[in-house]
């Protein structure tokens, strides 16, 4: 039977709370720093109350975990309010990237508004919930078709020239979008090009490998991956039906969770199981471990619901998963690839 290694990967590991340590990576080619772990916020003002967000915050602070990631949609702006008032603790600002979003507007007849006026007020409305004078990662939401781009990137450059925001960064965005924003901003001096793109990204889901990450490459961009256990399913918890207390038994996120209860992520979720059961580990960590592993991934968010699960998640750090495992994860959850992601020279 194979087994699992548990090590320190980082040369300058920093210190966890309970024996491990979370590893420290560069976003692309710019100079932000995250853990490769990341704290999700979505669901905070719903099902995750302010005394369970603290708890959840301090675990992952005592473990290293850097990087937090709420949107000003989140509950209607409940999740950016919640994190604001725990981050009124100095120490725990200092230890946080703070990374919201913008562009979103669900209740709206326009889904998506980047437009400049949009941008900037929804920007001062983040930092008074937030409670800071600025925000580390400020990322478009989504792409937004009825906005000329050239108004969207001046909204941008405004934020980041007034202090407001250090770093920019893109989430949703197909390959050409990416490419597009990115080689807008690095053609004329002065302009800020966005350092990474949160897009979805797990065994389940792996359409991005096509055309967003070698854009991401091309452009000297990380990923920041949202939903790195698959809303869920990947952890195992849906194998045998839906428990109660899941998310996909609240009728909050059932609709979330929905679209992976398949067959086709039964046998993924399976084959991470027995991968899982061979290493000695937990099928979270065993997900989180092949997904840090992937070309160009940064960061990996996982919006644990209790500090147990978020251990569990950083526990991942620890495991090396064998090359045959890795590969055999890989086959079973492999995409389509086809013309033109896979040229006439690579059949």
């Amino acid at each position: 039977m194979l087994t699992c290694q548990r090590h320190y990967v980082n040369a300058k590991p920093v210190p966890l709370g309970y024996g491990l340590d979370v590893d420290i990576r560069s976003v692309g080619a710019s100079g932000l720093r995250v853990s490769r772990i990341g704290l999700g916020t979505m669901t905070w003002g719903r099902d995750t109350d302010e005394h369970e967000a603290s708890e959840l915050l301090d675990t992952f602070l005592s473990a290293g975990g850097t990087l937090v990631d709420t949107a000003d949609v989140y509950a209607d702006g409940e999740s950016e309010k919640i994190l604001g008032r725990l981050l009124t603790d100095a120490d725990r600002r200092a230890q946080v990237v703070l990374a919201t979003k913008a562009v979103s507007r669900p209740t709206s007849d326009r889904r998506f508004d980047a437009s400049r006026g949009h941008l900037l007020s929804t920007l001062n409305a983040s930092l008074r919930r937030l409670g800071v004078e600025y925000i580390d990662l400020w990322q478009l939401h989504a792409w937004d078709p009825l906005t000329p781009i050239d108004e969207t990137l001046s909204a941008i450059d405004a934020a980041v020239s007034s202090g407001k925001v250090h770093y920019v960064g893109v989430s949703n965005y197909a390959g050409w979008q990416v490419a597009t924003v990115a080689a807008m901003q690095t053609a004329v001096p002065g302009h800020f090009a966005p350092v990474c793109a949160q897009m979805e990204y797990s065994l389940l889901q792996r359409g991005v490998e096509r055309e967003v990450i070698p854009a991401l490459k091309g452009h000297g961009m990380g990923l920041i991956a949202w939903s790195s256990l698959g809303r869920g399913v990947l952890s195992g918890k849906y194998r045998a039906g839906i428990p109660a207390d899941s998310r996909a038994g609240n009728p909050l996120f059932a609709s979330f969770v929905q679209p992976y209860l398949t067959e086709h992520a039964r046998r993924i979720a399976d084959a991470v199981a027995t991968a899982a059961e061979g290493l000695g580990a937990s099928s979270s960590e065993v997900a989180l471990a092949w997904l840090r592993d992937q070309p160009g991934v940064t960061s990996a968010l996982v919006g644990a619901r209790t500090p147990a699960q978020l251990r569990t998640a950083l526990a991942s750090e620890a495991l090396v998963i064998p090359d045959p495992i890795k590969a055999a994860l890989s086959d079973v959850s492999a995409p389509p690839m086809s013309y033109p992601e896979f040229g006439w020279n690579q059949r």
